[in-house]
């Protein structure tokens, strides 16, 4: 019996297990199900996941959380490393989501910095909006399916993950200030934005009408006014689309100055 502190080590594969599972990997990309695994092997679901377990414990397959498990790299010392690709198991475990926020601010080079959680977009509602799983921790945020727009699907490996595209990431990151790490991020975001050829700022506009967040225009129109005063026509879009009440620029500082003609509330020292 393996002790409780010991770490997952390999086994050996007799030929007919090592072709089952050669099977199933051919049949699934980054991640591993017991639903995925059965239909490979044309056998029962139960079946599927004691075989899948048991891959697990000779350290051929990793288990990252309840029926979901991911290959463990031949080059791997150990069983228990952690996933190559945390996007895989994010796109599994809450589909159906995207990438969003800081992550796909990292997939469009829009950002220097590096986060060490993944952002996702999904339409579940998780009971914890932080998860960690195979040692990644996971930033979750609900959102309706009719809000699964502007999306790009990227390749990872073999397998196309759904990530907001760059335009519908600053308009996310304008709408919840939190998803980029802040507002001071967030204008880094936005400069960079525009000044990369990801501009397309009546793409912009479209993607916040569409999210129907009047927020937005309201933070658009300001920094835009402060950081790209050129880009007049949006700006006047912007005005014309001001909803009654004000807002902060960033809900999560406090804020001591109200600039009336967008109703924002800037934070302190701003």
């Amino acid at each position: 019996m393996r002790s409780i502190d010991s770490k997952p080590t390999f086994a050996g594969l007799e030929a007919a297990s090592r072709t089952r599972l050669a099977k199933v990997l051919r049949a699934t990309h980054g991640t591993v199900t017991p639903e995925s695994a059965a239909a490979a092997l044309a056998d029962t679901r139960l079946a599927a996941s004691k075989q899948l377990a048991r891959w697990a414990e000779q350290g051929w397959l990793q288990r990252v959380r309840r029926g979901i498990y991911v290959p463990v790299p031949l080059e791997s010392e150990r069983a228990d490393s952690a996933p190559e690709d945390a996007w895989l198991i994010a796109n599994t475990a809450f589909a159906p989501c995207f990438i969003a926020g800081w992550s796909a601010v990292e997939q469009w080079s829009l950002t220097e910095q590096v986060f060490r959680s993944v952002c996702v977009a999904t339409s579940r509602r998780p009971r914890h909006r932080e998860q960690t799983i195979g040692g990644t921790v996971f930033a979750l945020h609900t959102v309706p399916e009719v809000h699964f727009f502007g999306l790009k699907a990227v390749w990872r490996g073999p397998t196309r993950v759904q990530v907001s595209d760059p335009s519908r990431t600053v308009v996310d990151l304008l709408a919840t200030p939190a998803w980029g790490g802040g507002i001071r991020t967030v204008v880094d975001v936005l400069q960079a934005y525009l000044k990369s050829e990801h501009r397309n700022l009546p793409l912009l506009l479209d993607y916040a009408g569409r999210l129907g967040n009047g927020a937005v225009f309201k933070r658009m129109g300001y920094l835009l006014q402060q950081h790209a005063p050129d880009a007049a026509e949006a700006i006047e879009a912007c005005s014309g689309q001001l909803t009654a009440g004000y807002t902060k620029l960033d809900p999560a500082l406090p804020s001591d100055r109200l600039v009336t003609a967008w109703g924002l509330w800037l934070p302190a020292g701003w």
